[in-house]
């Protein structure tokens, strides 16, 4: 490596470098030996060098910098005040920039003791005048001794060598996760994490020493010292919440260079992603908006992974995406590129979407099973256990057995936790989207507003005691009713996947992102929330089939289970269930599966009221009429 101490003159570099050099094991070599006679007889009458006077000077020392290079490495003292004359020096791909940083009047005293040296102190100001100083590098303060600057320089440089693989921005439990999953993976990772006083200190070095373990991995609270430590081009993961992006955005960018990868992992707005990726183009570098699924252990063990963006920033970091993420049955990681622009963050939109509405109907059946057929948490997580083993397999239905199970004190934990459920926002970005492409969406959005609605708690309470309303237990066949659950359940979850593949499809042909839903199936197969058998069979139906409730093989199945489903959604209301995700589920698939609809009315309606005119079923497509219906 090469070690470049720079500064004005007087602010130490010679000494600086010397013991830096003398610690490092290197040459040291200083610049202000290589200047011409001619120049040095212009310092000594204190006449400035002008910039044609250092060129030949900084063109020999990027000579012997690329040298040095080749020959180990060596530490050199240059001044190096302007970025244009860095870059000339700049010859070989990495070099430690070390600047000495101090106050004019510090530094003026300096040289005011230095003696038969030919930069006196005249020359000073106009070496001010010239600095540029540095955004990048390690910055220390020569107000200290040469000694404590030279150990806050290697305390500073043991985080830079060598160069990191890998960067991630953002150490909370998914951040952390993956850079852990990165290095157990031989992967060299840079990690930073922002630096608040009294709220966030020094979580980086928390980090690695919560793993002593993990050899591969360096910790840093200042950003400029981060990307210096990353080799280029420069592969950054940030995981932040979709809030501060744009934010850590406008710090990083002047940091990197034409080339480098942005990847956003976090849950942003696919729109967002967008603007930043065309942001980010506009300055060389690559933008991979990427959906992420699988919690903290999927983070940790292997996620589902969707990247989209620009391809080429794709293929840049594609080996470590596969590397990381979960694997399919055949082994194959469940990672593919989805699409350009946003395209990766709105598919993990729409996985959330289905994930709400999977949860949601499973806590509408637990709720049956439990206040209506009057069974007890264990007896529920058993016929859940019976159903995760017979075909309905699943990680969503898997965690809801653990739960149901879980006891504190010996009682159930369950009851102790208030109903109010809280969303982060991907679900209700959605339903909007869905709205905006004229979409149903019906379990989904259904999913979402439950959540809202259970939000509503002090109005909750006092409905419940004006309405006089609350559960009332069925005096039915338990074991016939759970049966006709099954088959209920096992008609939502197709039908939810429908809606939220169909709003993925949509969205593909109005922006031509030729989605492969196949592929979304198959990564979704293991390492994300929704990962279950029903996916399993969906990444083989989606090779041949546009659409689930069109795929003759699930068409038989579900006409055989809509009369138990009917049955089940009409008992559960009756009893004073509410059931938004199964009943919306229903009136989908009735809705859906119907040839003729009273949506002829709605439009005779809208020519009534509005003009808004109509077509016939007696006339040839597309052609348009309107009535005078009043006579």
């Amino acid at each position: 490596m090469i070690y470049i101490v720079m500064g004005v003159s007087g602010s130490g570099k010679t000494t600086v470098g010397l013991k830096l050099a003398d610690w490092l094991g290197l040459p040291f070599h200083d610049a202000d030996d290589y200047h011409s006679p001619e120049s040095i007889k212009k310092m000594s009458q204190g006449i400035p060098l002008a910039d044609e006077d250092r060129i030949p000077w900084l063109e020999q020392l990027a000579g012997l910098i690329t040298r040095w290079e080749k020959e180990g490495g060596a530490v050199l003292a240059c001044s190096a005040l302007k970025e244009q004359y860095r870059k000339t020096l700049q010859s070989v791909p990495h070099i430690n920039w070390i600047y000495l940083d101090g106050s004019r009047d510090t530094i003026l005293g300096r040289l005011q003791s230095r003696h038969a040296h030919y930069m006196g102190p005249s020359l000073l100001e106009s070496q001010l005048e010239a600095l540029e100083k540095p955004a990048y590098g390690i910055h220390v303060d020569v107000s200290l001794s040469p000694e404590q600057i030279v150990q806050e320089v290697i305390k500073k440089l043991k985080h830079m060598i060598p160069l990191s693989e890998f960067g991630v921005i953002g150490l909370g439990v998914m951040g952390k996760s993956l850079a852990l999953n990165l290095a157990d993976r031989g992967v060299s990772v840079s990690m930073y994490n922002r630096h608040v006083p009294g709220k966030e200190e020094g979580i980086a070095e928390q980090v690695i020493n919560e793993n002593p373990s993990v050899t591969n991995i360096k910790g840093f609270d200042q950003l400029e010292e981060f990307v210096q430590s990353l080799d280029k081009p420069r592969k950054v993961l940030l995981m932040i919440y979709a809030g501060a992006i744009d934010a850590q955005l406008e710090t990083l960018m002047p940091l990197l260079e034409p080339g480098d990868v942005v990847i956003d992992g976090g849950n942003s707005y696919y729109k967002d992603t967008s603007r930043r990726t065309k942001l980010l183009s506009a300055q060389g570098l690559h933008f991979v908006g990427t959906g992420i699924s699988g919690g903290e252990e999927g983070a940790r063990k292997g996620p589902s992974i969707m990247p989209g963006g620009p391809r080429q920033g794709y293929e840049q970091v594609a080996k470590y995406l596969e590397l990381i993420a979960a694997k399919d049955k055949n082994g194959k990681p469940c990672t593919t590129y989805i699409g350009p622009d946003g395209s990766g963050h709105f598919v993990k939109m729409v996985h959330n979407g289905i994930e709400y509405a999977e949860m949601q109907a499973l806590a509408e059946a637990y709720s049956l099973m439990r206040y209506m057929l009057g069974m007890a948490p264990e007896e529920i997580a058993d016929t859940f256990s019976g159903w995760q083993q017979g075909g309905l397999g699943s990680y969503l239905l898997e965690i809801t057995i653990d739960i149901l199970r879980k006891k504190e004190d010996g009682e159930l934990l369950l009851d102790k936790i208030l109903d109010q459920a809280e969303q982060k926002g991907t679900g209700g970005w959605s339903a909007a989207v869905a709205l905006d492409y004229d979409v149903p969406y019906d379990t989904l959005s259904e999913a979402v507003m439950a959540r809202a609605l259970s939000a509503m708690k002090a109005e909750r309470v006092k409905a419940a005691a004006l309405y006089k309303s609350g559960y009332t237990p069925a005096d039915t066949d338990r074991k016939a009713f759970v049966s006709s659950l099954k088959n209920a359940y096992q008609s939502t979850r197709i039908i939810n996947h429908e809606i939220g593949f169909n709003l993925m499809r949509e969205v593909s042909v109005q922006l031509d992102w030729e989605l492969n839903f196949s592929e979304i199936a198959r990564i979704w197969t293991n390492g994300c929330i929704i990962r279950s058998e029903l996916m399993e069979d969906l990444a083989v139906i989606y090779k041949t089939s546009d659409g689930l409730l069109l795929s003759p093989a699930l068409a038989d199945s579900m006409r055989s289970w809509r009369k138990d489903f009917a049955y089940v959604v009409a008992e559960g209301l009756q009893h004073g269930f509410a059931l938004p995700v199964l009943s919306s589920a229903l009136n989908y698939l009735l809705g859906y599966s119907t040839a003729d609809s009273p949506a002829n009315l709605i439009q005779a309606q809208r020519d009534y009221f509005g003009a808004h005119t109509y077509q016939r079923k007696d006339r040839e497509a597309g052609m348009y009429f309107h009535t005078q219906w009043k006579e």
